[in-house]
């Protein structure tokens, strides 16, 4: 595990530090605009208050933080390839470079003390007959971290992922709303238990569950995106795109992101842009529960 020398020095001065995945950096946004994003993202968290700590794997070596030239090479080297918590070991073994998923910037960042991490959205149950289903989901019922997303894509199974979402005992909190959000949509269309209004009650819930004795799994904290996707085109390419991947066979694993590349070329960027506020706002909001820790 190594450290960039700003994590390194926030961590031993104990000040707040914001995890960020790369997987959106290499695989979830298009060159030349995923280098430009995380450059944005960074400074947004340091304007906040907070140290951001981009995770990745560079040659087989874990980074908390990443310099720029490692960043640059995240986003532009072809080469580098999606890593979850169960790849790990492997790709160290074999001198990889790969950007790191939810469940993996997970893992990592709650084995180094850090215990607030900003995605975009969350994996889940897929859309389907077939048991399909991210490893977000179980790798967030053992890893003791706050993370702060906008919900899962739309084009997942919703119902099914807060279904086991609870099973796994993780709790989830609507930041300001009592409606999950479903990452393009401020409004899944599914109601949450738990509202919370400040980072302040954020931070309070985070310490009480460590008197209760429940800190072994992961907060989510579900932020809906301030201008959506309007719900009629969501719900027209949703439509159209189960259509299209039915067509060209598409099944299993490799439906969301034809659905997310579908997405973006029909919409026109629309949906690309709704991506881009999306992680920015969480990376705000992530650094201020920060900082209320």
């Amino acid at each position: 595990m190594k450290y960039s020398n700003e994590v390194e020095a926030a961590l031993k001065a104990k000040r707040p530090i914001v995890a960020l995945e790369s997987t959106i950096l290499s695989h979830g946004l298009p060159r030349p605009r995923n280098l430009e994003v995380a450059i944005e993202v960074e400074k947004i968290v340091r304007d906040n208050g907070a140290t951001p700590a981009t995770i990745a794997m560079i040659h087989g070596e874990i980074y908390v933080g990443l310099k720029p030239d490692q960043l640059d090479q995240i986003a532009n080297d072809t080469s580098v390839i999606k890593t979850s918590t169960r790849d790990l070991a492997i790709l160290a073994a074999t001198k990889k470079s790969a950007a790191t998923t939810v469940a993996a910037t997970a893992h990592i960042a709650a084995k180094v003390g850090i215990s607030v991490f900003a995605t975009g959205g969350l994996g889940g149950v897929h859309i389907g007959d077939g048991f399909d289903e991210s490893a977000d989901l179980h790798s967030l019922s053992m890893t003791p971290i706050i993370i702060v997303c906008a919900g899962v894509k739309s084009i997942l199974n919703v119902s099914a992922t807060l279904e086991r979402l609870e099973t796994l005992s993780v709790p989830v909190l609507g930041y300001k709303t009592n409606r999950f959000p479903g990452f393009f949509l401020t409004d899944s269309g599914y109601n949450l238990e738990y509202r919370v209004g400040s980072p302040k009650e954020i931070s309070d819930i985070w310490y009480q569950r460590k008197n209760v004795h429940t800190i072994a799994s992961a907060v989510v904290i579900a932020n809906p995106v301030m201008n959506q996707l309007d719900p009629a085109l969501h719900d027209k390419l949703l439509t159209k795109g189960m259509q299209a991947a039915g067509k060209q066979k598409i099944s299993g694993k490799e439906v969301t992101p034809f659905l997310l590349e579908y997405f973006h070329r029909v919409s026109e960027g629309r949906t690309l842009d709704i991506n881009i506020e999306i992680i920015k706002a969480n990376s705000k909001l992530a650094a201020e529960i920060a900082k209320a820790l």
